[in-house]
Order: structure tokens, then sequence, then C-alpha cells
């Protein structure tokens, strides 16, 4: 059987530098920091007490009503917007499409995590019934932000969540690809969506130690690839591709932002939280990804790395690069944009995916902010995109996508 092409034909998004693509694109390109002190709870018993939120956010402005707000889970509001948006982007006349071909999958790592909180805290403070909110269970589970995208479109093929900590938006982009590429959908809308900035996330990740706390300097605390780099930023918000078979982008005339090439699935085998030492997972990942694209490591230009800022991941995703990559790995961009975005977990792949795509739109790297200090055991010989924006034509990107459980995904993107 003949595999089908894949292509991007629209893209959306809301996130901690911007409410809609253009807004994000013109952040990222200027270097923004989305950090701030969180606003929501009080953390003055935390260590950490700041985070990326999405600023001024009122979802009234996206047109969901009262009766949509109470049903939906800030994760699955997330997910909607930046889907009308992508959707809107790709220009489809839906009443021409066979909703049938239509799918939906969306990643997220973490689900309902504020309702679930703001439920069980309600439950604590003396109710001696339980008397829980009627929406809880389907505001939680992390499926619902597909389920809700496909009901609000009436997209009936394929329709569930991929769940695999910070990996799971580039599973879903993953699955999609390949649903595609098999024939089973024309179109996919796809990509991840995360609110995770609540109590027993702060809690959770600070006894973890996986977050930063440098509270007096929290504007640059996502310092990716600096030697005081002490943890990652949570960040929240969702980020939607529509995958769509090129034959069919083609047949209704559609913009194509580039084509998916290749994909690559791999574990880690290793520890719950920290990534492989020597990175054979992500080697492994990288080499998969562009075997499928038929492509040479020297054909790539441009790496969005995982790059969280902390302190064992960073490096080893390094040394793998360089393992894969060899000499190109000095000719090639990397950069992180979680510096600016902070972490969104679950929806990490997706919004770094639309990075990759505003480089090769825009022929501008992001660049990785933050950084003052150098790291020993850090090559920077290799071209990290520090601290400022660089032109370049970028023709091939590469995303990189891991989580915890030692999940690892790469996503090979080529403009066309």
């Amino acid at each position: 059987m003949e595999l089908k092409r894949v292509v991007i034909t629209g893209i959306g998004t809301i996130n901690p530098l911007g409410h809609n693509v253009q807004e994000y694109f013109t952040s990222l390109n200027e270097g923004v920091s989305g950090a701030c002190l969180i606003t929501r709870f009080d953390t003055s018993l935390f260590k950490t007490k700041f985070a990326c939120e999405i600023k001024n956010y009122d979802p009234a402005d996206y047109g969901l009503d009262r009766k949509e707000v109470r049903k939906y889970d800030r994760y699955s509001q997330y997910a909607v917007i930046a889907a009308d948006e992508a959707i809107k982007d790709c220009e489809a006349d839906l009443e021409k499409i066979d909703p049938d071909r239509v799918g939906v999958i969306i990643g997220s790592g973490i689900g309902g995590i504020e309702t679930l909180t703001q439920e069980i805290m309600g439950f604590s403070e003396g109710n001696k019934v339980p008397r829980f909110n009627p929406f809880l269970i389907p505001k939680m589970i992390p499926n619902m932000a597909a389920g809700l995208i496909s009901i609000r479109y009436g997209f009936l093929g394929p329709n569930y969540a991929t769940v695999s900590a910070c990996a799971s938006s580039s599973h879903a982009m993953c699955d999609s690809f390949n649903l595609i590429r098999l024939g089973k959908a024309d179109m996919i809308v796809t990509g991840g969506a995360e609110a995770g900035i609540s109590i027993p996330s702060l809690g959770g990740f600070n006894s973890a130690q996986a977050l930063s706390t440098n509270n007096e300097n929290y504007k640059t605390a996502c310092r990716p690839f600096d030697k005081t780099r002490d943890g990652f930023v949570m960040g929240e918000g969702s980020g939607i591709l529509i995958f769509e078979e090129y034959g069919h982008a083609v047949a209704r005339g559609a913009k194509i932002y580039a084509e998916v090439v290749g994909t690559g699935m791999t574990a880690d085998a290793h520890h719950i939280t920290a990534p492989h030492p020597d990175g054979h997972g992500a080697i492994q990942v990288m080499k998969i990804a562009l075997e499928e694209a038929g492509m040479k490591p020297e054909e790539v230009d441009y790496i969005n790395v995982h790059g969280t800022s902390t302190p064992l991941g960073d490096i080893a995703e390094l040394k793998a690069i360089k393992a894969v990559f060899g000499d190109h790995a000095y000719k090639l961009n990397i950069s992180s944009t979680k510096s600016m975005t902070g972490h969104l977990l679950g929806a990490a792949g997706a919004i770094e995916s639309i990075a990759c795509i505003n480089a090769m739109v825009n022929g501008i790297v992001p660049p990785t902010i933050n950084f003052s200090v150098p790291d020993p055991e850090i090559d920077y010989n290799l071209n990290l995109t520090l601290n400022k924006a660089q032109k370049r034509e970028v023709k091939v990107a590469v995303n990189n996508t891991f989580g915890f459980g030692g999940h690892n995904s790469c996503i090979v993107f080529k403009r066309m």
C-alpha cells in the first residue's frame, strides 16, 4: 500500500506569549519572557511562586458562554480556543468535507487538574455529604478536549487523547500523521492542551525538585544551557495544528505551511523522571524520525529542543544531538523556546511545533533567552541561538519532546 503524504494547513494557539498565532510569533522572535508571579492562588507556602500564566484571559473574549465555561475545565477551554483559530486558518469549507474523514486527537498530560483540585478542596472544607459538581468527571478527564472539539464541529473520525506526560501532544501528532498516511482520515485536528498551574502541580513538582525556585529573578528563571539553571518553569495553554492528506489539501486549494515527513517514538527505560545520562532514547528517536523522513542529518537546519532548563536534561539532549548529527551539529541552529513560554507539559510539543513553522515561514530562528553563565559541561561551539533570534533559511526543522516515564518523541517538518 502506498503511504499518503501529510501536510499542515492550519495552526492555532493560546499560550503565555500570545492569545493567537500572530502574537505568539512576534513574541517568540522578540525574545519575550512569559514568566510572572502566580495570580490564581496563594503561593506563600510554596518554594516556587511564579509560572508562565496566560495573561488577561477571559473565555468570553473567544465566544465561550457561561454554560460552556461551567462545563469545560480551563485546559479544554484553551483547546477549543486554539482549535477554533486553527480550523478558521485552514479555510476549509466544512459543508463540503466528509465529517467521517475528519478526526480529533489532542494530548494532555494532566487534564482537568484545576477542576479536580477545586472539588476536593471544597469537599474537605467540612462538607459531610459528598456533593460534587455533576460536571466533575467530564471536566477532569484528559480526553474531553478532543471530545468537545468533535462535538463542536461534528467531526466523526478518529477521536481520542494521548497521555504520555510532556510528550503527550507530540504523540498525538505522531498518531495523526500515521492515521492519515494509512488512509484512515483526510484531516485530523491535533496538538495538545494543558492548564496545570495549580496547587497540587506546584506542590508536587516542588517536592520532586523539578521546578525552578529562583523567585527573585522569575522573569529570567527559565535559562536552558546556563550553569545557574535550577529547574523548569510551568506554563499553560494549547497548540492545535490541522494535519491533512496532501491530495485532499491540494484539491481544495489549501495553503500549506509545511509537510510532516517523519516521526519517532522511543522509551528510555531508565528512570521515572531523569533522562538517560547518555541520551540513548533521545538518540534513537531522532534517528528513527530522520530515517522515516528519508533524510540525512545534514539536511536539517533547526532543532527546537526539549530544553527544559534542568541540570541533567539539557546536557543529555545536547549529547544526543552531537551523537546523531556529528559534525553537522555545529552547523545547526538549536533553541529552546521554553525559555520564553515555560514548560506547557503535555502541550509543549504542539506549541513548539508551531514555533518550528514560524522559523520555516518567517526565516527566523527564535532564541534561547536568559543565558548569562557558561556551563563547563556544555559545548558552546554548538549554535544554541542564545539571547537573540537569528535570521536563517529553514527548510527542515525538528522538534524533540521527552516526558516523565522515559517517553521520547521526535517530529520532522519540511518546508514546501
